[in-house]
């Protein structure tokens, strides 16, 4: 596990980019955190980082936001709105993961057993003006972005 603290919404997106350059297609990267902790902004960066320049809006109302790249396909969960876990079910959210995409999942917890384990799962923390991040591999692929990640500056 490595944790990281963040201060600036530009650095959140720069730690966006830098997983983004570290992961590969076919993961499933969690992001738990309370609201306002950046989640979003993170994902963001991680767009950016793949190569995507338009806009990047927060999936809370549709659930789910795709983007496809040239070699690539994005989809950014946020089940926040979710009340119950079968309307993760309901929503076809098994079709989504594929050997040629990465699912980033905001608020995971909500879909309680429904969309499996994350290579990589994020806590995203508040700590007063600034944001803790946890970082958890769940595989080999995880451990890897993480050391990598570990190399670089944030600040």
């Amino acid at each position: 596990m490595m944790q990281l603290t963040i201060s600036t919404s530009d650095s959140m997106e720069s730690l966006g980019k830098s997983l983004a350059n570290y992961s590969s297609a076919g993961m499933q990267i969690f992001l738990s955190g309370d609201l306002g902790t950046g989640k979003t902004t993170l994902v963001r960066g991680f767009l950016h980082g793949c190569g995507y320049l338009g806009k990047v809006k927060s999936p809370t109302y549709t659930l789910v936001e795709s983007y496809s790249l040239e070699t690539l396909s994005i989809f950014h969960f946020d089940f926040y709105r979710i009340s119950d876990p079968e309307e993760v079910e309901s929503m076809g959210y098994r079709e989504y993961p594929a050997a040629d995409a990465i699912c980033l999942i905001e608020w995971p917890e909500k879909a309680d057993g429904y969309i499996g384990e994350p290579d990589l799962l994020l806590s995203l923390e508040h700590h007063f003006d600034s944001r803790i991040i946890k970082f958890t591999a769940y595989n080999e692929q995880a451990n890897s972005l993480i050391d990598n990640v570990s190399r670089e500056n944030f600040l």
